[in-house]
């Protein structure tokens, strides 16, 4: 089970995220979130981290050349995209959202090595600690990250309902938007890996 812990804007929670067991650590590029970070801040915070844990960076209708610099600076091994073309040569996540019974966008993952599923929040992209129907992420022949409202209370059934490649949670397991709380956060991948098959 791949459990990424996204919006980490320090070292301390980045370590603690991967203490407990994390997979992969988010960094926030988009101006419009309370969870941004600078390029130079992420690198910092990557350079911190060993090559097991997946940097992955996540950009709002940013343009390829500006995805694929971000990329080479902080060293990301995935960009996860809500809107925009991909990179050409970068291994990509493509982020779609689900309003109601329906899946959006989803014309929109050709080549993506995996679909994050999120709540749709009118002008909102991510971090809404909103969650959606699960078994709508189950896609065949697809991987697919359940993201939006996860913490420990509901990680496990999301899990149950979906058999996701891997969960995603931010929003519900801080203290206050862009500070995470440890004990939420480590209660939340502990669930999520206890859940894995």
């Amino acid at each position: 089970m791949m459990v990424k812990i996204c919006g980490i804007t320090c070292v301390e929670d980045a370590r603690a995220a991967v203490e407990a067991g994390a997979s992969a650590i988010g960094f926030n590029f988009w101006a419009g979130s309370p969870r941004c970070v600078s390029p130079a801040q992420a690198s910092a915070m990557a350079a911190t981290l060993s090559a097991a844990v997946l940097k992955v960076g996540v950009f709002v209708n940013e343009s390829p050349a500006a995805v694929a610099e971000i990329a080479r600076a902080v060293a990301l091994d995935v960009v996860q995209l809500h809107g925009g073309e991909a990179p050409a040569g970068l291994r990509f996540w493509r982020a779609c959202r689900v309003d109601g019974e329906n899946v959006l966008d989803l014309e929109s993952a050709a080549g993506a090595d995996a679909i994050l599923l999120d709540t749709a929040v009118p002008g909102l992209h991510g971090g809404t600690g909103q969650s959606f129907v699960w078994r709508l992420a189950t896609l065949p022949g697809r991987r697919v990250i359940i993201a939006g409202g996860l913490d420990a209370s509901n990680v496990r059934e999301a899990i149950r309902a979906a058999h996701p490649w891997g969960v995603d949670a931010c929003s519900r397991i801080e203290s206050t938007p862009g500070k995470k709380d440890h004990r939420k956060m480590t209660d939340f991948i502990k669930a999520a890996l206890a859940e894995a098959p």
